[in-house]
This record gives C-alpha cells, structure tokens and sequence, in this order.
C-alpha cells in the first residue's frame, strides 16, 4: 500500500488546499513501508512537511515509525464507534487519501477523524516510552519518591506512563502545519487535536500493588497508567454526538456558536462548521461510499435499522450458512467451552441505489 492512500487528505486531491498535519503522520507511515531507510532519507519522502515538522522527523525517526504504526490503531477504533452508521470510518482503498474528501468538509466526522487521530498519535507514543522503545523517553521522570492518596501513603514504583511527553510530541509535530495557518479550518483543527490529546490523559489510572504481612496492603507501590484506548474512543464518541456547530468570531481568532441556544464548546468539546451529508449514496464530492451492500438490523429501530441504514431503499434477504460458537459451558475454574455448529440466519443487506457510479452534483 502506498503512502498516498493512507492520509485523511493528500495533496494530488487537494493542490489548491493546505494539507492537514493529521494527514502527514499517515504520509510517514507508507513512506516508511516494512524496512525504514536513514532518516534523512525517510524524512525527504514525506511530502508537504513544514520545517518544525522536518526536524522533528531528523532528530526522531523511531518516534515516528511508532507514530506510522499507531495509525492502523486509531482507524480500527474509529470503525468501532461508526459500525452502525451510514458513514462507518471506511477507508477509500483506491482514492488518493485514507478517507477521501470526507475530510475535506468541515463536518463532525471529520471533527471526530482528527480527535481520533491525535488522540491515537499520543497513545501510541506513551505507550512505546514504557516499553522502552524510544531513546528520547522512557517512564515518568516524576513520579518517583513516596505520595498520598485517600487510602494513605504509597512509593512510586514500577513504570508509569510518560503522558506528558506523548502529548508534548504529538502537539508538537500534529499541529505545527495548522499553526502556520490563519483560516477557520486551522483553527478547527486545533481545537479537536486538542480535545483528543485530552481525552487520553483523562483516563489515566492509578494502578498499585500491595505489599505486606499475607497480603495486608500495609505497604504499597503504584504507578499510573493509560487505560485502554476504547475507553478514549467511546468517549470522544460521546463528543460526536454532542458536537457544537461553529462560526468564527469577528475578530477571526475564536469561535462563535452558530445557534445561540446550544453552550459555548469548551476544551474538551468538538467542534465544526459544516453540516454533515446524510451519506446515502455513492458521492466522491461529499467523501460517502454510500450504504448499498451495508448489513443492516431488521428488529431495529436504531440507526443500524434497515429502514435508516437503507434510507428508504428497501433491503436484499439472504439466508446464509455459517460457523458459530453454541452450546457454551462454563467449567470450574475458569474456562467457558463451547462447540462449533452451523447456524443459518437471514441477512439483511441494503439495496443500490438506481446508479451504482459515484455521483458528480452540478
């Protein structure tokens, strides 16, 4: 796969626009490919770097190889939270970009795509710098010595996560190209890059181990960790579907609510400008694959419905034959058996729409 498919959106689709920061962590990833070259070399293929953004890649290429690999990891949670949605974070395989000219709008998906995206950019380097895969950090310098918590006192011991740096990095690199920016999308951009950053430090845990005469806690030693990155995806879920619609203020430098009935967003809140399309069909212009071909959920009345996810086209039925775990046991102790059975089920998948061609609006 090459690097070009694998940007939120990539300058052969968009010469005439400024290219996300987000998209060049996914330009690092397919210009590296399986065996990184010399750094320079690396960092010469990734196009449209500003030059904050090109050292940052001299001096650090092992962080960003983590960053290249961290991206599978971020999309696969952004697929999660959409999977029964019309727009289900799909990626455009044959386009010039990851998600096409979806992320060209400033719609709440793509408010949601560079949350996501930054939040992942920090999980996977603070990860790495506990697993001592990083020269330039390793745990948290400052949890050291002895603290207090509501249950008392407790040594620092073990490895926390260095967070601190993990979002200090991935400001530093993701937001270098939105900062030479002075247009309403740049400001967007950083507004949900920080709102991502954030919601990966706040689930941070403490997590400790008892030390003591048979397990009586009398001592213990902690340390803090990230939990696990659903929580941060089901979290800035939530802030998708509270997302606040924007304008830019007179002065050009903040945002302005577009409907004075909703807040005013906070730090943690996505933001964005654009109404969404309703991603019922095929539309290369608004970034959609429609949803011919999608499952859909007869006894539904959600938004994985048939009558929703085919927005009123009708659905194919097919009775289909497959493998599924039946008949589980749970045995003492602790393991659940279970058999193999052929199970036959009907599926439900949306009709096409009368033309199966990406549509071009006049």
């Amino acid at each position: 796969m090459t690097f070009c498919h694998l940007l939120p959106n990539g300058l052969a689709a968009c010469q005439s626009l400024r290219v996300s920061a987000n998209s060049l962590v996914h330009r690092y990833m397919g210009a590296v490919g399986s065996s990184p070259p010399s750094s320079r070399v690396m960092c010469n293929n990734v196009p449209g770097l500003v030059s904050p953004q090109r050292q940052l890649c001299l001096r650090h290429p092992d962080v960003m190889q983590v960053i290249g690999l961290g991206v599978r990891e971020w999309t696969a949670e952004c697929q999660h939270q959409f999977r029964h949605h019309r727009w289900n974070c799909n990626t455009l395989e044959r386009d010039q970009s990851l998600f096409g000219k979806l992320i060209l709008r400033s719609s709440r998906e793509s408010a949601f795509v560079y949350a996501i995206s930054s939040a992942g950019v920090v999980f996977a380097i603070t990860r790495s710098c506990s697993q001592g895969e990083l020269r330039s950090c390793s745990c948290d310098p400052k949890k050291t010595g002895s603290a207090t918590d509501n249950r008392g006192t407790f040594d620092w011991g073990g490895c926390s996560d260095n967070i601190d740096y993990g979002i200090r990095f991935a400001a530093a690199f993701v937001d270098a190209k939105e900062k030479k920016g002075k247009d309403a999308r740049a400001l967007m951009n950083l507004h949900n890059n920080n709102a991502g950053r954030k919601a990966v430090k706040r689930f941070m845990k403490q997590e400790c181990k008892c030390h003591g005469v048979s397990g009586s806690c009398s001592m213990r030693t902690c340390w803090q960790a990230m939990a696990d990155f659903r929580k941060t995806g089901d979290y800035l879920w939530k802030k998708y579907n509270g997302a606040i619609q924007v304008a830019m203020n007179q002065a050009g430098t903040g945002f302005t609510v577009a409907n004075r009935r909703f807040k005013k967003p906070t730090t943690n809140d996505l933001v964005y400008f654009e109404s969404s399309p309703d991603y019922c069909i095929r539309d290369r212009n608004a970034g959609s694959l429609g949803t011919a071909g999608r499952p859909c959920n007869h006894s539904s009345r959600g938004m994985d419905s048939c009558e929703v996810m085919c927005c009123g086209r009708g659905y194919d039925t097919s009775r289909v034959t497959r493998m599924a775990k039946c008949e589980c046991k749970f045995h003492w102790c602790c393991a659940v058996r279970c058999r193999d059975c052929l199970q036959t089920v009907d599926v439900h998948t949306c009709k096409a729409h009368k033309s199966a061609d990406w549509t071009h609006p006049t």
